[in-house]
């Protein structure tokens, strides 16, 4: 296999040094793409949406990054307030890839850095895609939304345009890149969620070739029936807001795109991943979170649940958040390990970010040991090769307390603490 490896790297080097410059201008670089006005794209103040190619030689599999960052539904957080705020509430320039920023340089993620030092996966020799995330949306919105609740003097007027980017970024694709052989969705926090929830409209338009694959971080969308109550499934007062702010219920809105897809329940957005897994039999979707997930927690509960931005403590707080996130937990699982093509990774805790995100930076501390899993890679390496879908659920809630991270994880927790990230 190494010899083999080593003559693949030989043979693209001597590619790339026969090859003229200009022919090479395009490659193996973060090049940038403005959408025009006319396909509706947008980022959330109005600007122009940009989203960022790294084509690689002798390839046509490709991997489609869904960036993170938060989500809004008033004024502030759609400004850019406040901790779980919508990230980039100004847009996106057109160098938003060679700055340092919550990209950080593609560095973000293994799936978008070409040579990480970190951590490797094999996606890194494939045609990478990037799409910053801008519209306080989690990437699924089709509404312009004017928000006043802060400030009535000076409203803000959001345009909650994620699917009409996600949309009007695979048309390019698909001109200027053509059919894919394997395709790879993945997206972290609310690129998890925008992922999983734009997966036809990515996966129908691009018509790979080969495999296709989502996987899809700590962006769960929980079942939630309207009609259960909050106590049952703690996640519905949040999926009630934005599908009304987000206009996911409306014409041309997400719900009723998936409203004829098999399995799908438009009053249950949670059924989203049977559909999904119906819809695309020979597909893979891969799911994993964190089960002490304290950030995505609190951005599904904090503003929903009085008692939770009333704790006396933080320690109070975050009790609050993990009995809501367990008991959405028991009710996910279960509907995931009934589909076939359906894997799920669900290590407990680690020591950055609140333990929120598996595929940041590097796959330190994601592993399910009780099994015998070291961490995240043989998961992403199931999802690729179609090995029976791995499906894991950590029990043991202490052992990873005692477990660093790496020292690339520890260190950015330092840099973050200083810097007051």
């Amino acid at each position: 296999m190494k010899t083999l490896r080593s003559w693949w790297r030989a043979a693209v080097a001597a590619v790339v040094m026969a090859a003229p410059s200009w022919a090479l201008a395009q490659y193996y670089q973060w090049v940038p793409v403005t959408l025009p006005v006319s396909t509706g794209a947008s980022c959330g103040n109005g600007t122009p949406y940009t989203f960022f190619v790294n084509r690689a030689l002798l390839t046509r599999d490709t991997v489609i990054v869904f960036e993170g960052g938060g989500a809004c539904w008033d004024q502030a957080a759609c400004e850019g307030q406040g901790k779980l705020s919508a990230a980039n509430p100004n847009g996106i320039p057109t160098d938003y890839l060679s700055q340092f920023n919550s990209a950080a340089y593609g560095y973000v993620t293994p799936f978008s850095a070409r040579l990480n030092p970190f951590q490797s996966v094999r996606t890194q020799s494939w045609n990478m895609v990037y799409l910053p995330y801008c519209t306080g949306d989690v990437h699924t919105g089709s509404k312009v939304q004017v928000y006043a609740d802060a400030n009535p003097a000076a409203p803000r007027t959001q345009f909650h345009r994620g699917q009409a980017n996600v949309r009007a970024a695979a048309q390019w694709l698909r001109s200027h890149l053509g059919r894919p052989n394997q395709l790879l969705l993945t997206g972290f926090s609310a690129g998890g969620v925008g992922s999983t929830a734009t997966y036809p409209i990515v996966r129908d338009t691009l018509a790979p070739t080969g495999r296709t694959s989502l996987l899809a971080d700590s962006g769960p969308l929980f079942p939630a029936p309207r009609s259960s109550t909050p106590d049952q499934h703690p996640s519905l007062p949040l999926h009630e807001k934005i599908r009304t702010v987000w206009g996911l219920d409306e014409s041309g809105g997400m719900v009723t795109q998936y409203a004829a897809l098999p399995g799908f329940d438009a009053d249950d957005l949670g059924t989203i991943h049977r559909a999904l897994a119906l819809r695309y039999p020979q597909d893979r979707f891969a799911y994993a979170v964190f089960g002490a997930d304290g950030n995505f927690s609190a951005f599904s509960y904090e503003k929903f649940y009085p008692e939770i931005a009333s704790a006396p403590s933080d320690l109070a707080r975050r009790l609050l958040l993990q009995q809501r996130w367990d008991r959405d937990l028991a009710n996910w699982v279960p509907t995931l390990a009934g589909l076939n093509n359906v894997a799920y990774h669900v290590p407990w805790f680690r020591w950055f970010n609140d333990s929120h995100c598996l595929t940041v930076i590097d796959f330190s501390g994601t592993g399910i040991e009780e099994r015998g899993i070291a961490d995240l890679t043989p998961f992403v390496n199931n999802t690729l090769d179609r090995g029976t879908p791995m499906r894991n659920v950590e029990t043991d809630r202490v052992s990873d307390l005692l477990r660093p991270v790496s020292p690339a994880l520890t260190l950015l927790s330092v840099v973050l603490a200083l810097f007051g990230g």
